[in-house]
């Protein structure tokens, strides 16, 4: 599995959420609103996720081990920590 596309939407209020992101799969997937968040040990990915009936919110679409879940972050922060030091990310009003 190849990572072939990143798009960065830096979000414009402050807070906790720094950007949503959309991934393509080997040209051939796309996952859309990965959301770059600022924790407490540093940035992190959440996967997209809905809120269930019982409160709760359940990812929708995720990686099924750690070491695909760190590449996929490593290859998204990455790119994030790109886009601020060129610029180049579109901005959207958080949600």
């Amino acid at each position: 599995m190849q990572i072939t596309d990143v798009r960065v939407r830096k979000v414009s209020k402050d807070g906790k959420m720094k950007a949503v992101v959309s991934i393509t799969i080997d040209n051939e997937f796309v996952v859309h609103d990965i959301k770059v968040i600022e924790g407490e040990k540093g940035l992190f990915i959440a996967m997209p996720s809905r809120k269930a009936a019982d409160g709760e919110y359940r990812d929708i679409a995720h990686p099924i081990n750690s070491e695909t879940r760190d590449r996929i972050q490593n290859i998204i922060l990455d790119k994030y920590e790109t886009t601020l030091i060129e610029g180049d990310a579109e901005t959207v009003s958080e949600e």
